[in-house]
Parts: structure tokens; sequence; C-alpha cells
């Protein structure tokens, strides 16, 4: 390690890794580093590297050391240069990375990304590696300063950590129980966030719809989340009424749910509520009752099938996405056909399908019955199939549909001499549609009708019926000519959101164990 006399301004990159909770911690982190005066790197190496990593999946750590290990040689040859890992990985590895990467300047854990820039500076004046892991959350990453990456979508965190036990998660053990936001304080984040342009909001917690009791017994919350439950109805439900109610917010959209919490008032709030959207993820996990009840998912079948039943009657035309496990241990070639007979039953227009990872500090990673690989690997290329041809089924019923779509940011893609712009619509399928010959800008809307049909996107091939000039639009268009704001919002509490939407997931697309996916 070495600390030179600093010359100009500190670069920085973030790297992430993981979940949408990831994601958001991210846009928090760029948003400390800035207003302590460091500012993103462009061309060339920055000055600090931040790893905001996942301790969800089996080859987690690999990727961490293999990425530590490339920038070795060039932190030698960069006096001065800083890498700081933080996230679940460095919560559950906090003095392993420092042993395996001696190299490493910070390490920091997911209840305390507040405290990066001062690590980074006492690890330069004391030339040595700052180890500082919380156990218990510190503050609510939403109040922090943030660099926001997108001007029409944002993440609004309602809670942290989560109360489930299930057998494959180590996310509650790095995360925590539940903790939840005050609904004044979420619903004031909305409305900050409108003002600023955003159309888009995504509701975010590992268990959205178990929002409340955070608070612990009902009749000791705040009298605001008492009001919200007035009437008997669940406080997830009210804060999704609540935000019907902010002027100008045009889609809502929330991720994950968990079924044993799911119930019939929420399911009546989205149908009800204008600006809530027609989609919803739904982690199914395994479709087998002895495997549901191995994992500790506490619903079976027929309750997590009843739910989809009850979803597509409020709400016909939603499309459901899903996360599904192949190969947790004892899995049986008959429990694995119950996850096919759900798949067939729900219809998922999507799914997230991963092989299960056995992680150390799991109650499955010990248990008996662990399979091999190349059976999991048979299972699921059996499940992708199935879901390829579903959600390539359930693509082809648009066909025709005429469909509003959000314009997002890049360049989309081009077919021979036709320019086509990507966006999604609000049941938040990926729809690429012929660029328009009127300027149309990321956020904007443009209404267009279905043309084709892929497993995994819409096409529009017909010119552009509408186009719809937002205020998110105007946002976009003044930051491209402020370069340099690009979305800061130092010391305003939460506002931040990744570049693109929550996209549709793909058949066979990563997933994480927990309810919130990467």
């Amino acid at each position: 390690m070495s600390a030179p006399i600093e010359t100009g301004t500190r670069t920085y990159e973030i790297r992430t890794y993981g979940c949408q909770m990831n994601v958001h911690d991210s846009e928090r982190l760029s948003g400390l580093l800035e207003e302590a005066g460091y500012v993103r790197a462009g061309d060339g190496e920055p000055d600090v590297v931040v790893f905001n990593t996942c301790a969800v999946r089996e080859n987690a750590d690999n990727r961490l050391y293999g990425n530590l290990g490339h920038l070795r040689p060039v932190k030698d040859g960069r006096p001065g240069m800083q890498i700081a890992v933080g996230g679940c990985l460095a919560q559950k590895d906090r003095d392993t990375i420092v042993k395996r990467a001696p190299w490493v300047d910070v390490v920091f854990g997911t209840h305390n990304i507040g405290s990066l820039p001062v690590l980074l500076e006492r690890a330069r004046i004391r030339d040595e590696a700052q180890v500082e892991i919380e156990e218990s959350l510190v503050t609510f990453p939403s109040t922090l300063p943030t660099r926001r990456e997108s001007p029409y979508a944002a993440w609004v965190s309602i809670s942290v950590g989560c109360n489930n036990t299930c057998t494959f998660c180590i996310v509650p053990a790095l995360r925590g129980k539940e903790r939840d936001r005050r609904p004044g304080e979420i619903l004031a984040e909305v409305e900050a966030l409108v003002a600023d342009g955003v159309l888009e909001i995504t509701l975010l917690g590992q268990n959205v719809n178990a929002y409340g009791s955070g608070f612990g017994a009902l009749a000791s919350a705040p009298r605001e989340v008492r009001d919200m439950t007035a009437g008997g109805q669940s406080a997830f439900a009210g804060l999704l009424r609540a935000c019907g109610g902010v002027e100008g917010l045009e889609r809502v959209r929330f991720t994950s749910p968990h079924p044993k919490d799911f119930t019939d008032d929420v399911i009546a709030a989205m149908a009800e509520t204008p600006n809530v959207t027609p989609s919803l993820h739904m982690p199914l996990q395994s479709g087998s009752d002895p495997v549901l009840r191995a994992m500790r998912r506490s619903y079976r079948q027929e309750r997590f099938l009843g739910i989809i039943e009850k979803v597509r009657a409020a709400i016909p035309d939603a499309a459901i996405t899903t996360d599904i496990i192949v190969g947790f241990p004892g899995e049986t070639e008959e429990d694995f056909q119950q996850t096919l007979h759900v798949v067939r039953e729900a219809r998922f227009s999507g799914a997230f399908t991963f092989q299960y990872s056995k992680r150390p500090g799991t109650p499955a990673a010990t248990m008996d019955g662990q399979l091999p690989k190349e059976v999991v690997q048979e299972r699921y290329e059996r499940l992708v199939a199935l879901q390829e041809e579903i959600s390539w089924e359930e693509n082809r019923k648009q066909l025709g549909r005429t469909l509003e779509v959000l314009v997002a940011e890049g360049e989309g893609r081009k077919d021979g001499a036709t320019r086509r712009l990507s966006g999604r619509a609000r049941d938040n399928r990926l729809v690429h549609f012929r660029a328009p010959g009127e300027p149309v800008r990321p956020g904007d809307m443009v209404t267009v009708e279905v043309t084709y049909a892929a497993p995994h996107h819409l096409v529009a091939d017909e010119p552009v019926r509408a186009v719809r000039r937002t205020r998110a639009g105007d946002a976009w268009e003044a930051r491209q000519a402020a370069p340099a704001a690009q979305g800061v919002s130092l010391g305003m509490p939460g506002i931040g959101r990744p570049a693109a939407p929550a996209g549709a997931p793909a058949a066979g697309a990563a997933a994480s164990g927990c309810s919130v996916r990467p």
C-alpha cells in the first residue's frame, strides 16, 4: 500500500454485482463519493474502484477475487490508487478479503455504506487497510446522497432486511431483520422524484408485501401506518393506493413479494390503482410441496396457483414473472415434474431460473441429497426450454396490440436500413420499435403496434402512431446539456434508479436465491 501526495480531482468507478438492492446501494455510494469531491471516471483507470458485491451465488467469491487479481498489477503501477470492497460478500467474509487480497484498502458492509468516503481517507492517511463492518443498520441508504442514473425511472426502497428463514438464502443473515421506512418518508421521496421528472418508480424490498411488520405490533406502529391500515387492509396495499394519489406519477411497480404474505387486498389495490402497472414478479422457487417445505417456504403449490388465478381474474392482461431454483437438495424427478406443472399452469411471461448454489452458512448447504451436477443441468435445460416456449406463446398474444412504450436510454438496434429504439410497455415487456421521423428522447412515450413477437421481446415495425413528449424527456434533455450534473442529488434523500427499468426476465437468466434478484 502507498499513499503519495495527491494532486487534482480523484476519480472513481463502482462495479456492482447482485440484486436490485445492490444497485440501489451503488447509487448512494456514487452520491457519497461525489459529495466528497470525487468525479466519475471516464477513459483510463480510476483512482478508486469500489466493488459492491453479492453473496448469493456459489461463484460470487471467485468472481470477486478474479477481478481483484486483475487489478493488482494496475494498482502496483499507480501509487495512490485505492480499492474498496462492500456489499453482502464483504459483510460475510470481512477478514478473508484482506487476507486473500492484501492490496485492498477498504472493506465495508451492507449496513454502513455511508462510511465509505471516511474509510478511504483514513486508509490513505494511515497507509493501512480499513475494515469496518456494522452488524446492524446505521442509517437507511435512502437517506444518503445519491447519483441518479436515470431521469425517468427510480427505485424507492420501502424496507431493508428480511424476516424469512429460507434454507437456501444467506441474505437475512447479512442484511438483518426487516426494518421499514415510514409511509410519509416513502411518499415524500416519490413526490420529490416526480418533481424531478421521474415517471416510473419501483417499490423495493426483500419482501415488499410484508411491509409494516418492521414496525412491530400494529397498536404500537406510527399513527400514519395505523391510518394506512384502516379498514383492515395491509400496509402494503395502503402504500400502493397512496402512490396512486401522487400527481404526475405514471407507473408504479414493486419487487419482490412473497407468496405467503400476498393478500387479496394487494390484488385489489393493483387492479384499482390506475398507475400500478399490470405486471407482477412472484417468486415460485419450486412447484413441489416437499421441496417447498425443505426450503422453508411457507406456502404450497395450491396456494401459489391460487394467487396467480386471482391476479389474472382481477388483471387479465397482467404479465407475471417468477424465480425458480432447479436441483435443490433432495429434489426428485417427481418434484421437478411438479415445478414443470406449475410453469405450464401459471404461464409466466418470463422466469429467472438458476441451478441451486450451495452457500456455506445456510441450512441447505449441509442437507442430504445434494444432486450431481449433470442431473441438475439436464433438469435446468428442460425447464428453460419449456419456459422459452411459453414465453414465446404469451408474447405472440401481443401481436396487433397497441402499446404505450416508455422510451429507454441507449441507441437501440439497427436492422438493415431500419433504426430501432427500445423501451418498456406498461406490463414491462421489452419493445423494439421503428424510430419515428420526429425527435424522441429517453423518458418520452410512444404509441406503437406490435408486429412481431420473440420469446424475450416484441417488435413494432410499423411507423410510430404517436409521440408524447414528457417531463422525463425534458429532464433527460437537460441532463445532456449539463453533463457535469448527471443526476447528482447531493444531500437529497432517496433519489435513484439504474439507467433502464427492471427488465422482464428471460428464461434461463441468472437469478439470486432470495426474492430480490439480480
